[in-house]
């Protein structure tokens, strides 16, 4: 589940490999570039970090963030 912490949605994903873990980035890119709405996120191996906020609303977490939240869900 995303949780709120400093200001930023935040959920961690696990995934069986590498494969799947990049796969799924590769998803949640195209997702976001349609959104105009980049995450910053990290990836070691079968975890992916995300964290969503609005740089434009003073990197809080918005409606926007959200919605892209929802959307990443939706490519699991």
């Amino acid at each position: 589940m995303w949780e709120e912490k400093n200001n930023t949605l935040y959920r961690k994903f696990e995934f069986k490999n590498f494969s799947e873990a990049f796969a799924f980035m590769t998803r949640v890119a195209l997702a976001a570039e349609k959104m105009d709405h980049h995450p910053l996120w990290t990836n070691v191996y079968n975890k992916v970090e995300i964290s969503l906020s609005t740089h434009d609303a003073g990197d809080t977490v918005t409606e926007k963030d959200r919605q892209l939240a929802k959307k990443i869900d939706g490519l699991l």
